[in-house]
């Protein structure tokens, strides 16, 4: 996965071509993208389109679902219309109730709903409510240039172990690092330093590991169990 601003800064072709790929490029060919703000910085993000191919979902829409195993996995669009009626959450609905057997659920788009960074979070609350009503289990954000993980919570920031979102911030692919500011209440881990995030996913589980560029040391680590 990889949650968007990819091509700085303006999402063109020629740093799609020039920065992008020679890097991150040579995991194309199994990258599932979510759109960023960057992207669109491009008319229509489209050289965004023009790169990724069917792998960004149909062209122009930056939202797709995919199966993984027994997971099903969710790719929305942060920067186009995401409240409750519009396109794309009843899309959503229609998808996690096609899908409502699978045993676990994830879902990745650009900016986050909950964060400590400088955004200060606040996007994708009806996307929220709506993956919390079908039992979805973890979302992962980007936009925030650090790593931040917060403990299980339901659509309004409250804390919520029994159905709660896992939510993974995960800005660290190689623009300069932002600092952390106002904690928010269930923020149990930050880091400030460039990396990857692992999960690992199981039938009824999943685990991740935060890896840092420098030595590939792991610098937050967990297991959790699918709702």
């Amino acid at each position: 996965m990889a949650v968007g601003d990819l091509a700085y800064f303006n999402g063109t072709t020629a740093e799609f071509t020039n920065c992008y790929g020679p890097r991150w490029g040579r995991h194309k060919i199994r990258t599932r993208p979510a759109a960023g703000n960057h992207e669109y910085q491009s008319p229509g993000a489209g050289p965004y389109w023009l790169y990724f191919g069917d792998a960004a979902g149909p062209a122009g829409l930056g939202y797709y679902s995919y199966q993984l195993g027994n997971w099903h996995i969710v790719v929305l669009n942060s920067s186009v219309e995401a409240s409750t009626g519009s396109p794309q959450i009843e899309w959503l609905r229609d998808d996690l109730f096609a899908h409502r057997t699978t045993p676990c659920t994830l879902a990745y788009w650009h900016h986050p709903r909950f964060t400590s960074g400088p955004s200060g979070g606040g996007f994708m609350g009806d996307a929220w409510r709506t993956l919390h009503e079908f039992g979805a289990d973890v979302v992962v954000s980007g936009h925030d240039h650090g790593y931040e993980r917060f403990a299980p919570q339901d659509p309004d920031g409250r804390s919520d172990p029994a159905k709660g979102l896992t939510e993974f911030v995960v800005g660290t692919g190689g623009a300069p690092l932002y600092p952390f500011r106002a904690i928010r209440p269930n923020s149990v881990v930050r880091v400030s330093a460039y990396g990857v995030i692992q999960f690992t996913l199981t039938a009824t589980a999943y685990s991740w590991q935060f890896v840092q560029e420098l030595n590939a040391s792991v610098r937050d680590v967990g297991t959790a169990t699918c709702h």
